[in-house]
């Protein structure tokens, strides 16, 4: 017999679920605080050693030695070593002395462990006389939404803060980009390179699409290699290749992290992926497959008359030149407007999105519209919000980006959403929690032009 509280939907279940979100929240607060009375405690050996040095007007030196002999005393108590207590001091003392506002929030529940260092993180990056500027606007965007969320949007106010241009700071650092080798455990090491963002990003998107493609292709190239498609026998193979090489591919099991891997070593070490059966004439099929990137270009970046940071969604932000060279060699320039006057489709018919709203949508929507989820709109489906097989109609009113897991979550749990005006969504949890979800501030908004005042007629004499 089924336990009642194992029954999704069931009284015992939606009370037992209520009991553990109540705990879930208390626990939050609590720990919270326990967490904060940490670095507290932290921050004060901290200061504990800068007293003793100033009494004694001691050198850099004496002061290391001092916070090294407080820190191996505190480590011997958490089971850490002195390197790490010293170093959790530092933090410590960052967060509490420097972002004060940013630790009463989180104190009161108004943001997350998360939150907070993220602010400290970003906020860092700038002159310490401009933290609490920083930290006030940070905190406000960070109670609506988790640390994932939100990282970019610090980062970009960060950067745009900031006394020095993002360009002259980024020229700055990709002097630094480079390609490291770290060796690791049973035979294994990590190759690291870096790079500049959205050439990070385009590498890892080409991969990713061609693991896709060898992977969402292994019964029909095995069935290729056979030659079944060619009406052969299973000995037969269009290419000479053994049938075993055929067995090799129908049999690959290879999760799409590994096929990453082994398609850049591939490409590094012999130019080409191995799997590419016309590689040898022309530029097969995974050859061909070129990254796309989703970058928000401010218009007055893409002019010219700012030097700020763009944003590389789902990622982080990349420098306005490389921007503008990627807007400077596209093909297609289209204006999406949220207007039916303007041309851009908002309603059809059939359950096909055209590729019109999808573009609009990709624009307004920019990630994954579930709570917390940064996954880009590239990467996500576009999801009927009122299902189309019942009733729902294909409209940009009803549609909006899902990726794969919150899609299915979706349509097979308890899990309830509808679509407001202006693209927001509302979520409501199997135990009738509610999270609006806000479409994301564009980055770039056009309003019509103040019209001229109406025509007096001619002035009199």
């Amino acid at each position: 017999m089924t336990d009642a509280a194992q029954t999704p939907g069931g009284e015992h279940y939606l009370a037992t679920l209520a009991g553990i979100v109540a705990d879930a929240g208390d626990l939050g607060l609590e720990l919270a605080r326990v967490q904060i009375r940490e670095l507290r405690m932290l921050a004060a050996a901290g200061r504990l050693a800068e007293v003793q040095v100033a009494q004694r007007n001691a050198r850099v030196q004496v002061h290391d030695m001092a916070l090294r002999s407080i820190a191996a005393e505190v480590g011997g108590v958490m089971r850490v070593t002195d390197r790490t207590v010293q170093r959790r001091i530092g933090e410590a003392r960052t967060l509490i002395e420097g972002f004060p506002a940013t630790v009463e929030a989180w104190e009161a529940g108004r943001i997350v462990r998360g939150h907070a260092f993220l602010i400290v993180e970003t906020g860092t990056s700038l002159p310490a006389e401009m933290w609490a500027e920083f930290e006030t606007v940070a905190i406000t965007r960070c109670e609506q939404d988790t640390p994932n969320r939100v990282r970019g949007e610090l980062e970009i106010l960060a950067h745009r803060m900031h006394p020095r241009s993002f360009a002259e700071r980024h020229e700055e650092t990709a002097a630094g980009r480079c390609v490291r080798l770290v060796p690791g455990r049973d035979g294994m090491s990590d190759l690291v390179a870096t790079l500049p963002t959205v050439i990070a990003a385009g590498i890892h998107d080409r991969l990713t699409q061609q693991a896709r493609a060898i992977i969402d292709t292994r019964d029909e190239r095995a069935a290729t290699r056979r030659g079944v498609a060619f009406g052969g026998t299973a000995e037969d193979s269009i290419d000479g290749a053994p049938a075993d090489t055929a067995d090799a591919i129908a049999t690959d099991a290879r999760s799409t992290d590994q096929v990453r891997a082994d398609v850049l070593a591939d490409l590094l070490l012999a130019g080409t992926p191995a799997l590419d059966d016309t590689r040898d004439t022309t530029a097969g099929p995974l050859g061909a497959i070129r990254a796309r990137v989703q970058i928000l270009v401010p218009a007055a970046t893409l002019t010219g008359e700012d030097d700020g940071p763009c944003d590389l969604a789902g990622r982080s932000p990349i420098d306005p030149a490389t921007a503008r060279s990627l807007a400077g060699g596209t093909g297609v320039w289209e204006r999406l407007f949220h207007d039916p006057t303007t041309g851009v489709t908002v309603a059809t018919d059939s359950y096909r999105v055209p590729s019109g709203m999808r573009r609009f949508l990709q624009a307004r929507d920019q990630h994954c519209r579930f709570p917390g989820c940064r996954t880009a709109a590239i990467r996500c489906e576009v999801d009927h919000t009122h299902d189309h097989a019942l009733g729902g109609k294909t409209e940009l009113s009803n549609l909006a980006h899902l990726c794969q897991r919150h899609h299915s979550m979706k349509q097979f749990t308890a899990w309830r959403v509808r679509e407001l005006m202006g693209g927001v969504l509302e979520w409501t949890s199997p135990l009738g929690r509610t999270y609006r979800e806000d479409a994301p501030t564009p980055a770039v908004a056009f309003t019509p032009a103040t019209p001229p005042p109406p025509h007096a007629g001619p002035a009199p004499f």
